[in-house]
């Protein structure tokens, strides 16, 4: 990747093995300590053997931030990741509405929300995704032909899609 790209979390749901590697990186790296309920990253098993991992996708219109009151949410020019203030946030929950996939979620302990913020540049969860070989999440120079927003979804659109790839016409028994 050059120097001056601006990088994407490629996503392949039907490759996650529902580890939660990226949750606990994530985690660590964010909060010093393992706690999957503050990560910015969230696996999603809501039909076994489906496993999907929920972060960011870096809209191209950036909704979440365009519905915050307070101007707590802003967008990294070099990453282009969404940045919470959380001096700014009060956590009222209307970036959480705004997000087509309602990604952002509010931390566990603090009064402010959480959205991936790709690190600075460096996304642990996509680096432990593919230090482990199981390359779900994985890191991409972005393509801006590729609108992100195809990818922010809820986590049962998800599941639904990834059951019907993997499972068939019978996923929606499952669903």
């Amino acid at each position: 990747m050059s120097k001056n790209s601006k990088i994407w979390i490629s996503r392949d749901y039907t490759r996650c093995t529902g580890c939660r590697r990226c949750e606990i990186a994530c985690t660590l790296h964010h909060e010093g300590q393992i706690w999957p309920e503050a990560s910015r990253v969230r696996v999603f098993m809501l039909v076994p053997g489906v496993e999907i991992p929920h972060l960011c996708t870096q809209c191209t219109d950036y909704p979440c931030v365009e519905a915050c009151p307070f101007e707590a949410l802003s967008v990294n020019e070099e990453t282009s990741a969404v940045i919470v203030n959380s001096e700014k946030c009060t956590a009222c929950g209307l970036c959480i509405k705004a997000c087509p996939g309602k990604i952002p979620h509010i931390h566990p302990k603090e009064n402010y929300v959480l959205i991936c913020d790709l690190c600075g540049g460096d996304p642990q969860c996509a680096k432990a995704c593919t230090e482990a070989g199981y390359n779900c999440l994985r890191v991409v120079e972005e393509a801006p032909s590729i609108s992100h927003n195809l990818f922010a979804r809820t986590p049962e659109e998800l599941t639904k899609d990834v059951a019907e790839n993997l499972f068939g016409e019978k996923a929606e028994e499952l669903i």
